[in-house]
């Protein structure tokens, strides 16, 4: 069951959270909004009606560079989801030698435990710090061998119990540790060596699929020792070492493993991309188009919901929301499998992107490109301002670009703006000093971008 926290975002408020980062193309982002709230709704009904609801996958078509993988990966990052997106040509049929389809869950296993471990860590992280330092300071000032019980404790002059020296002197360093003052000292410490005792058995020969592999080494990886060696590394670099080892060692592995599976399950975005190039564009049964259709078979039992093995446990995808994407610029969605054209029953299209929607990409999204060039620049503590006359002229030509040549939507933009400002971020700081100004206007754009889209029209004619 998904979390109350992820309950908090409403279709419409996903969507506002979507506007800040992504231009235009409404209806998917209403779309994505209501798959994604869906899978919690479908996760309140009784379990009798959970079989017969239908998860609400998607099937974005659209051509590239209009938003339709930002989209999907927004919408994991505003609801804390695990997320992973692979492309459809990389797996092939079962039998084929090729990547297996099972391997997209094992990914998304993957995120969701370090997700989950990540979180867990920051619980821990202040107790962890204090051992890590313990640990050092065992290092620097063993700790004095304690007195034997009866025997009379060492007095001052006026008469007091002395304090242990060896505690003081401990102190004294904790606070240099804590201030930064150790950090370039070297010391030598025991580290556990991450090596598998298998390496590449598995694979050797093909005598143990990875299912049965995976389940041989989690029981083996439980029942041997742990293995250590010895380390000299800067203070610095050791407390980063240990804070880790620390941390895990007081974490539930079993705890977090069985959270990370059930965040998989309930919460997981799964996002295809491409899959227009594993459909079969013409009824020809020959060449590639079977092994096209086979990885389309493989994936339909992951897609309608099964388990699938992974070393944190069985996953059953009946709950994940996957979003296929593709161009579908020669296949249509109509080429793809009856049956699996059945389990992306929501379709979406993304328009291309327009000059006005280029712009508003340059200047109104959060972390526009503007602002991420004006980061750049800053970082030398140079300023970067643009004229709103220049803004519209560098839309106009990345629009300009996408007409006359290939089509790549938004990252043409930053294609643009490269070649713009390429020279100056050149010159600084050698030539542009800190503290100077850099202002783009109308005439040194026209300048510095004309001749790419002259260069480009030339380059259709160069073998």
């Amino acid at each position: 069951m998904l979390k109350r926290s992820t309950e908090k975002f409403t279709p419409r408020q996903i969507v506002q959270q979507l506007d800040k980062y992504i231009i235009g193309q409404e209806d998917a982002k209403k779309q994505l909004a209501v798959a994604y709230r869906n899978k919690w709704r479908r996760s309140q009904a009784s379990p009798e009606l959970q079989k017969e609801i239908i998860p609400t996958n998607m099937l974005v078509i659209g051509p590239t560079g209009t938003g339709k993988t930002e989209c999907a990966r927004r919408l994991a990052n505003i609801t804390d989801a695990p997320f992973i997106k692979v492309e459809a040509l990389k797996y092939t049929e079962r039998g084929y030698i090729g990547g297996d389809v099972n391997e997209i869950i094992r990914g998304l296993a993957d995120v969701s435990f370090n997700m989950v471990k990540k979180a867990k860590q920051q619980e821990v992280r202040e107790k962890a710090m204090h051992n890590v330092q313990e640990i050092i300071l065992d290092t620097l000032i063993p700790r004095a061998i304690p007195q034997v019980e009866n025997q009379n404790p060492t007095l001052d002059e006026k008469g007091n119990e002395k304090k242990d020296q060896n505690e003081v002197t401990r102190q004294r360093f904790r606070r240099k540790l804590e201030n930064g003052e150790l950090d370039h000292y070297t010391i030598e410490i025991r580290i556990q060596s991450s090596s598998s005792p298998f390496g590449n058995m598995g694979l050797v020969g093909g005598a143990m699929d990875e299912s049965a592999m995976i389940n041989l080494e989690n029981f083996f990886t439980k029942m041997m020792p742990k293995n250590t060696k010895k380390k000299k590394v800067t203070i610095k670099e050791a407390t980063k070492i240990l804070l880790e080892e620390e941390m895990n060692n007081l974490l539930d592995m079993e705890a977090v493993k069985e959270e990370a599976r059930q965040k998989a399950e309930n919460e997981g975005i799964v996002f295809i991309d491409e899959i227009d190039k594993i459909a079969s564009s013409s009824k020809k049964t020959n060449g590639p188009n079977v092994s096209r259709e086979g990885v389309q078979r493989d994936l339909l039992p992951i897609v309608e919901g099964c388990p699938v093995n992974t070393k944190y446990g069985p996953i059953n995808t009946d709950h994940i929301l996957f979003i296929a994407a593709g161009a579908f610029h020669i296949a249509q969605p109509s080429d793809l499998l009856p049956e699996f054209q059945g389990r992306f029953p929501i379709r979406v299209k993304l328009e291309a992107l327009s000059k006005e929607d280029f712009e508003k990409i340059l200047t109104k999204k959060t972390s526009s490109l503007i602002e991420q060039y004006q980061a750049l620049f800053k970082a030398e503590d140079v300023t970067l301002t643009f004229d709103k006359a220049a803004i519209k002229e560098i839309a106009h030509l990345a629009y300009e670009c996408n007409q006359k040549m290939e089509n790549i939507g938004a990252r043409r933009l930053r294609t643009v703006l490269n070649h713009l400002l390429s020279e100056r971020l050149y010159d600084v700081p050698d030539k542009i000093e800190p503290g100077q100004n850099v202002h783009i206007d109308v005439a040194s754009v026209k300048e510095r971008l004309s001749s790419l889209i002259q260069e480009q029209d030339t380059s259709r004619y160069i073998l």
